[in-house]
């Protein structure tokens, strides 16, 4: 019997809060009523009797964890693994696909120890990594002279409940400089279901940020709600954006980089393609597009090893309500 999914789990707990019997709710994720009993048994809360998804998951795996056994590295897991190495998968990300996917795998440390054996003996494997081993030094506060941007609204007057992350349509943007501050990418990422676009610009100028915004963003307009930004020049002209997407914009305060994490983040995973220093005069709109659908499409751990693009259809089907969050 293969163990339940995290969109089962889900489902279990949807149906559960809204009184259908362990048989409606067995039949619904394909499952024998046992096994729904026997999950509801271990995995609710044992104060309140609650069945949550996220709990039940975190159970099932701490049990797991404590489970005596062993999975040797065979050549059939060794080809998965580097498989979705060589599509850029993390360790972390490759480990929860399969437990998604229900396929034996060896742990995280174990497949990082493959690819440094890989790499001393001349093999690619840790290109594919986000940071190909190196650690950046990240940029110091010290010469930032932004924040001096007029009619900014700052962050602190945002909605409560786009903190919440359990919408869709709460934005953040930012630019990635390319080589020697030539051309930029444009980022833009959804907070609840990381969902991104991006966007090659030919420079920093305020004018051609709102432009390429305004472009990018037009097929999303009828379900954005807020966007928000550092305190970059390139960001004058917030209040023209705000206007042609009908939306609220606000600025995160200076030096305060934890209040736009999920782009952030978004960035970090794009250095992995156009890393510091590469010249961005060779990205072609083509490389560009590979490179967002390939972001939107890889599993991430917050959504249970879901990708991008499958949480944000979910939502779009669910009046733009994302129906989890880890």
């Amino acid at each position: 019997m293969s163990q339940l999914t995290v969109e089962q789990r889900y489902t279990i707990q949807v149906l559960k809060k809204e009184g259908f019997s362990q048989k409606v709710i067995a039949e619904r994720i394909g499952k024998n009523k046992s096994v729904v009993c026997r999950e509801l048994k271990r995995n609710s809360d044992k104060r309140s009797g609650e069945y949550r998804a996220e709990l039940a998951e975190r159970k099932c795996a701490n049990r797991h964890k404590t489970k005596p056994k062993r999975i040797g590295f065979t050549q059939k897991i060794k080809r998965f693994v580097e498989h979705l190495i060589e599509k850029d998968y993390s360790p972390e990300q490759i480990v929860g696909t399969a437990m998604l996917e229900g396929k034996p795998c060896v742990s995280i440390e174990r497949i990082y120890q493959h690819i440094w054996q890989d790499k001393r003996k001349g093999g690619t494997l840790y290109t594919h990594l986000r940071t190909q081993g190196k650690r950046y030094r990240k940029r110091g506060a010290s010469k930032d002279k932004r924040g001096q941007i007029p009619d900014r609204v700052s962050i602190e007057k945002r909605p409560k409940v786009v903190d919440e992350k359990l919408r869709v349509g709460d934005l953040e943007i930012d630019l990635v400089i390319g080589k020697n501050h030539k051309k930029a990418i444009l980022t833009i990422n959804d907070r609840a279901t990381g969902k991104a676009k991006i966007a090659l610009l030919k420079s920093k100028s305020a004018e051609e940020v709102k432009e390429k915004t305004l472009e990018i963003l037009k097929e999303w307009k009828f379900f954005l709600k807020t966007i928000t930004s550092d305190n970059g020049k390139e960001f004058t002209l917030h209040k023209d954006i705000a206007a042609g997407l009908e939306i609220d914009y606000f600025f995160a305060r200076p030096y305060h980089s934890w209040e736009r994490g999920a782009n952030e983040n978004f960035n970090g995973l794009l250095r992995q393609y156009f890393p510091k220093g590469y010249d961005f005069n060779l990205i072609t709109e083509e490389r560009l597009k590979y490179v967002e659908d390939k972001l939107n499409n890889r599993p991430r751990k917050r959504f249970g090893f879901l990708s991008p693009n499958q949480v944000f259809l979910q939502a779009i089907n669910n009046d733009g309500k994302v129906a989890f969050i880890t």
